[in-house]
C-alpha cells in the first residue's frame, strides 16, 4: 500500500462518508490507517455540484462539517505554492477541481486517494 498522508479526492470523500462499499479495499484500509487530509477544494466542488443539482446535499456546509468530524484529519486550504504547482501541471486532466487536488498533492508530498486512472499519469502518488 502506498504510504500516507492521504489527500482524499472529492468522490472518495463522498463515498467514505455515504457509501464506503464503493471504495477499494486499499482505500478503506488507508482511510482507517490515516493520516487523512481533506481539501477545501472538495468542499468547494461539493457546494457547486449541490447548487447545480448534480449532487443531492441540501446543506453543503453542514455536510462538510459532519464529514470532517467523522473522518478527522487535517483541513488543507489553498496556498500560493499550490497555485504554482497547478501552473506547472501538464494538460492531461481537464477537471479544474481534480487539477487543483493534484497540485496540492504534489506541493505537499501527499498521496492522492482517487479512483480516476488518468491521475496516475501525473507525478504524484495515487492510491486506489
Amino acid at each position: 500500500m502506498v504510504a500516507g498522508p492521504y489527500l482524499l479526492d472529492t468522490s472518495t470523500l463522498i463515498w467514505a462518508v455515504a457509501a464506503p462499499d464503493r471504495l477499494s479495499a486499499a482505500a478503506r484500509k488507508a482511510i482507517k490507517a490515516g493520516p487523512l487530509v481533506l481539501s477545501v477544494v472538495s468542499y468547494w466542488e461539493i457546494v457547486i455540484k449541490a447548487r447545480k443539482g448534480l449532487l443531492t446535499v441540501s446543506d453543503p456546509a453542514g455536510w462538510w462539517s459532519r464529514a470532517a468530524d467523522l473522518l478527522g484529519g487535517e483541513i488543507l486550504s489553498i496556498r500560493a505554492t499550490h497555485i504554482s504547482a497547478l501552473a506547472a501541471l501538464p494538460e492531461i486532466h481537464r477537471d479544474p477541481f481534480d487539477r487543483m487536488l493534484i497540485a496540492q498533492a504534489a506541493a505537499e508530498g501527499l498521496t492522492l486517494m482517487a479512483k480516476d486512472a488518468v491521475l496516475h499519469r501525473y507525478a504524484v502518488k495515487v492510491l486506489w
